[in-house]
């Protein structure tokens, strides 16, 4: 496995494969879970070269938010791609990718006016451009997105439409631990009782999972029942409960390809949910 550090050599490494070899990306902030495992598997079964990017991006954090805090476990992370049969891990700087000062940008219109776009002004801006270097500098055939960020997973499907480039998005699902909670690299942040709190994320969904096969299709009525249930947690704070169709634009009435989507902060920690709600769900509600 080769681990780079700048573009050049990258690059180099990527002009020697054969033109016919098939090409998966999957980019990530480190900070390597079950979750980033999953979309690695995927892409080392699906291509015959899977790379994946190392990079926390400054410009999709916000101000006051937890750039300089983000886990960094490079060590770990090196380890867990050799163990899971990756071929190039990047691992640039910041310097390396946004060079002096950045002119250019690429921005998305409409879907990201919603939910962490709204709570998080220029994140998606930040997310577009960094995706669209990484395009540019590993030209993939595929690449791999956690349905976790799903808003950010829509976006990026979008863009890539729209922009016209040579990569197929490859959508996988989320990844839960055994008692619920979503796998994020942010878990780690939470103290032992801020953890067990945190199962109201998936606890609400649960409950609303189980009203709206009941027959309940009223968006209002299902937020409400999420929210009280995430009010139980002591230390849980509500960014957002919503629901969204596949435009990331709010509904009125539920339907089965109907998106919940969550926000929560439990103590300083901002985690993020979602489900789809045609598909099962198990989890203790």
């Amino acid at each position: 496995m080769d681990v780079t550090h700048n573009i050049q050599d990258t690059r180099r490494i990527l002009k020697n494969l054969s033109p016919e070899t098939q090409i998966g990306l999957v980019p990530t902030m480190g900070a390597l879970h079950e979750g980033h495992a999953a979309l690695i598997r995927q892409s080392v079964a699906d291509n015959d070269y899977t790379a994946i990017s190392i990079f926390v991006n400054p410009l999709q954090f916000g101000e006051h938010e937890d750039l300089d805090q983000y886990p960094k476990t490079l060590n770990a992370d090196v380890k867990m791609a050799d163990d899971l049969s990756v071929d190039l891990v990047f691992n640039p700087n910041a310097r390396e990718i946004l060079g002096e000062r950045m002119l250019a940008f690429v921005d998305i219109d409409e879907l990201q006016d919603n939910l962490c776009g709204a709570s998080r002004p220029g994140h998606f801006r930040g997310v577009c451009t960094i995706v669209s270097k990484l395009f540019h500098i590993i030209q993939p055939h595929q690449a791999y997105f956690g349905e976790k960020d799903i808003q950010q997973l829509i976006i990026i499907q979008r863009m890539v439409q729209d922009l016209n480039f040579p990569v197929r998005i490859v959508p996988c699902p989320l990844v839960r631990e055994p008692d619920g909670l979503a796998k994020s690299s942010r878990n780690r942040y939470l103290s032992p009782d801020e953890r067990k709190q945190a199962l109201v994320l998936s606890r609400a969904i649960g409950k609303v999972v189980q009203l709206y096969r009941s027959g309940e299709r009223s968006a209002a009525v299902l937020v409400q029942e999420a929210e009280n249930r995430i009010k139980t947690a002591p230390d849980a704070v509500i960014d957002y409960v919503q629901f969204v169709n596949g435009s990331m634009q709010d509904v009125e009435y539920v339907r089965d390809d109907t998106i919940l989507a969550l926000a929560v902060f439990v103590g300083e920690t901002r985690l993020i949910d979602n489900h789809i709600m045609h598909r099962k769900f198990s989890c203790d509600t």
